[in-house]
């Protein structure tokens, strides 16, 4: 794990974060076939390859806004939150935004020392393990939410 954003907030590492994005892609690819067939998805020049990207961004983004990760993410025990460790709603646009920039693959390779990608650092986002984000929860309960 690399060093976090805040407060030593701990950024996923790049294999779990990568591994998500396989999983979302593949779950992506998925949904297009169902959209569009499978002779239409398999015909080449098809102008059905950019189905797949807009599918992954859309999901990725929605899920991300209402739970917290994409797809992939939740499966791998990753979540998105704000760069400053403080629990609150992020905006769905700027999450769309964030997900388009994934891809156009430059940016989450373009990253910092504290492990957040462009994308990220854009967006005023972090990636970081599902117990990092239940850690988060129970500091903004405080004691006496439990």
């Amino acid at each position: 794990m690399s060093t976090g954003v805040s407060e030593g907030l701990p950024t996923a590492s790049w294999g779990r974060r990568f591994a998500a994005l396989f999983v979302d892609w593949i779950a992506s690819t998925m949904v297009t076939v169902l959209i569009v067939g499978p002779a239409a998805y398999g015909e080449t020049g098809s102008p059905t390859a950019f189905v797949t990207p807009l599918v992954y961004a859309v999901e990725a983004a929605l899920l991300t806004w209402l739970v917290g990760g994409s797809f992939g993410k939740i499966v791998l025990g990753l979540r998105v939150v704000p760069e400053d460790g403080v629990l609150r709603p992020l905006s769905p646009l700027r999450l769309l935004a964030r997900q388009l920039l994934v891809v156009l693959v430059i940016p989450p390779l373009v990253f910092r020392p504290d492990g957040r990608g462009l994308h990220d650092v854009l967006c005023g986002t972090a990636t970081v393990r599902v117990d990092t984000f239940r850690a988060m929860l129970a500091g903004a309960r405080g004691p006496q939410g439990r």
